[in-house]
């Protein structure tokens, strides 16, 4: 493999099939997996660069859930300019900021990449968890050799989950999050359902264009049930060779009940591991709201067989 010249000869630049992007959904056990990859020999990993949310910015804005006259449809702003002249990221000069997009990601990750490897590998597998999944479509094109870990949670615990991030309290509050007022839960259910959806429409669409040797689907729930499983799997499908006593070592050092108790729970950032908890936290009502969003990419993506419009929740 060629190398550029370096601190340690190793960039992404050349070296891009060392690259591994962790695309979905937030709050579906991202941080946790990433976490436990960073355990594995020569990984390093960068955790939330945000790429999307600065290069896919939502149109419209999620005020028009509490606003508009119905559910609006989700979409981005690089799709509702991509033909205007003077739009930067338009596809008449993509060939001259595709590549120059390119080389400021790769200088970014080089130099996070160069200093957590320093002394301990010359040739790391670079783990990069993109919260913004909804460009996963463009990093891939930029990345073409790079592989990718499609992890999806079902949608109605991830809307559950950021239901919880926004009160009083909460951890999110901190990173721009806000208390939701009672009247607002159901506006914040639909634009929640509305990311998921989309998200996982654009990662789904990514994972079925890549090639299948470069990927790999982990539910979250497989992930829940059986830790060291899941991490074999992706082990295996990328190449890296670890004893299965290390992986059982590396999911019982990041097991839920090993989180000190203080650093889990209800409005933590480290919530639950309970599939299902939607259930309980939602009133029938807002449950409705949800699936009349989610509901057919809930059926597409295996959580929700046999599902119409109709359905009562």
């Amino acid at each position: 493999m060629d190398k550029p010249s370096g601190d340690n000869g190793f960039s992404l630049a050349r070296s891009e099939d060392r690259l591994v992007w962790i695309f979905g959904s937030s709050r579906s056990g991202s941080t946790w997996l990433l976490r436990m990859l960073s355990e594995l020999d020569d990984a390093v990993t960068i955790d939330d660069p945000h790429l999307g949310h600065h290069l896919g910015v939502w149109r419209p804005i999620p005020l028009a859930w509490a606003t508009a006259d119905g559910d609006p449809e989700l979409t981005l702003l690089n799709e509702i300019k991509r033909e205007k002249p003077s739009y930067f990221f338009n596809e008449r000069y993509r060939e001259v900021w595709e590549p120059a997009l390119r080389e400021l990601i790769v200088a970014r990750f080089d130099a996070q990449v160069r200093e957590r490897a320093a002394g301990r590998t010359s040739e790391p597998l670079v783990f990069v968890k993109e919260p913004g999944s909804h460009i996963a479509d463009l990093l891939v094109s930029l990345f073409k050799k790079s592989k990718m870990i499609f992890l999806l949670r079902d949608g109605r615990d991830v809307v559950d989950s950021w239901l919880d991030a926004h009160r009083s309290g909460a951890w999110a509050l901190d990173e721009g999050a806000f208390p939701v007022a009672h009247e607002g839960r159901e506006a914040l259910i639909r634009w929640q359902a509305s990311v998921w959806a989309y998200r996982t429409g654009v990662v789904l669409r990514a994972y079925q264009a890549q090639d299948p040797t470069r990927r790999v689907l982990v539910r979250y729930e497989d992930l829940l049930r059986d830790p060291a499983g899941e991490l074999d799997r992706i082990s295996a499908r990328f190449g890296i060779e670890v004893a299965p006593t290390r992986l059982r070592e590396i999911a019982l050092a990041h097991d839920y009940d090993q989180v000190p108790s203080h650093e889990k729970g209800a409005s933590k950032e480290i919530r639950a591991a309970d599939p299902g908890g939607w259930q309980r936290h939602m009133t029938p009502a807002e449950q409705q709201a949800m699936y009349e969003v989610m509901g057919e990419r809930l059926v597409e993506v295996g959580y929700l067989p046999g599902f119409t419009t109709e359905r009562v929740a």
